[in-house]
């Protein structure tokens, strides 16, 4: 491939975001190649390296629909300057050539959350005029002549696109999110103890994790609620303004004592090591990284299936799946899943699931479809 300029535009990059992994991981498996790799944000946060180019893109906002359409019709006016060869965005802008759909159809989403509010707020929250931007600008997104690829990091999210928008199936390519499994690995015996003694966790309990912020999104409550009238103890990982009134859940359940809050971690590795399974039942989400970390720890995971990681979950094999409010089938998962000191076996097929999930694979689907959109 010919040296050129390829484009990749995030609102707003911190390095403990989702897409913000996925583009961090991108770029640096597509260092080796001859591409001039440029990023347009708002703000850059985490490391710089010598060959990337940040464009800082950050015009004045004065609220939420100011901010996205600011930056939009800003960072459309850098690069149609700049020329760039391929531009790859993360957010919803019309007149890209690639669109990554990283946080899924917002739509879906909507849906997903009107499940858990009263009746008034759920006709309310379809007619948010922030939401209503943010749909309408989608739409304006996907009908754009110039979009030429969609990337998705599920099977789910490819559905729902072509079900919504009537996108053609062959211009949406899956590309699963890609995982260091020789960094993230499961705990000897002996580490998982000395961990948990670290932190105050019974050495013989069942510990599961749960990692996210967000936790009306990532499915807190039905966690706690699923933890509830077990022997197991969750740790929470992440942070949220409404954390009280979680605690206030686990207080009201009587396993206050079972749930463990930890706040934000910058490195998450320790508490996966120390559990026995990932609990994530998100009302939605295409396909959080926390699940490949989870798995390739070793540790089987029990989520949703409005969550594009439950692809990768095999019934009883290596975690479970089920509707994110079905409170009786998540607290069956919880009592079905073992210490991984009496049986390890789901933990083992939970690893051998991502084992493929690497970084050069991702590299590889990339360039591929780099070089056609070039051709």
């Amino acid at each position: 491939m010919k040296r050129h300029r390829l484009a990749i535009v995030r609102q707003k990059y911190r390095p403990d975001g989702g897409a913000e992994r996925f583009v961090s991981r991108a770029l640096m498996a597509l260092g080796n190649q001859d591409l001039e790799l440029n990023v347009i944000t708002r703000e850059w946060q985490g490391e710089r390296q010598d060959d990337w180019h940040i464009h800082i893109c950050n015009p004045a906002k004065w609220g939420r629909i100011s901010r996205e359409r600011g930056f939009a019709n800003a960072a459309r006016a850098l690069w149609q300057e700049q020329q760039f060869d391929i531009v790859q965005s993360h957010e919803r802008i019309a007149g890209c050539d690639i669109y990554r759909a990283g946080d899924g159809v917002h739509q879906r989403w909507l849906q997903q959350r009107s499940r858990i509010l009263p009746g008034w707020r759920a006709k309310m929250l379809m007619h948010d005029r922030y939401h209503r931007y943010v749909m309408h600008a989608e739409r304006e997104m996907y009908q754009s002549p110039e979009l030429k690829a969609v990337i998705c990091n599920a099977e789910m999210i490819k559905r729902e696109i072509i079900e919504d928008f009537s996108v053609d199936a062959k211009n949406i390519h899956v590309i699963y999110n890609s995982i260091d499994s020789s960094r993230f690995i499961p705990a000897e015996s002996a580490q998982r103890a000395a961990l948990r003694q670290q932190y105050g966790l019974p050495a013989a309990a069942t510990v599961f994790c749960f990692v996210g912020s967000g936790f009306e999104r990532k499915g807190l409550a039905a966690a706690i609620e699923a933890i509830a009238g077990t022997t197991a103890y969750l740790i929470v990982i992440g942070q949220d303004k409404a954390e009280k009134r979680y605690q206030a859940l686990a207080q009201s359940l009587g396993c206050k004592e079972q749930i463990r809050f930890m706040g934000m971690q910058k490195e998450t590795l320790p508490f996966y090591q120390l559990s026995d399974g990932l609990l994530l039942p998100t009302l939605y989400d295409p396909f959080p990284n926390v699940i490949l970390e989870a798995m390739a720890c070793g540790l089987p995971v029990i989520t949703s299936n409005s969550c594009g990681g439950a692809e990768f979950i095999e019934q009883g094999r290596n975690g479970f799946f089920c509707d994110a409010l079905d409170i009786g089938r998540l607290r069956e998962a919880v009592m079905a899943i073992p210490s991984l000191e009496k049986s390890n076996d789901m933990g083992r097929k939970a690893r051998d699931k991502v084992k493929d999930s690497t970084p050069g694979k991702l590299s590889s689907q990339l360039i591929s479809l780099y070089q056609n959109i070039l051709d």
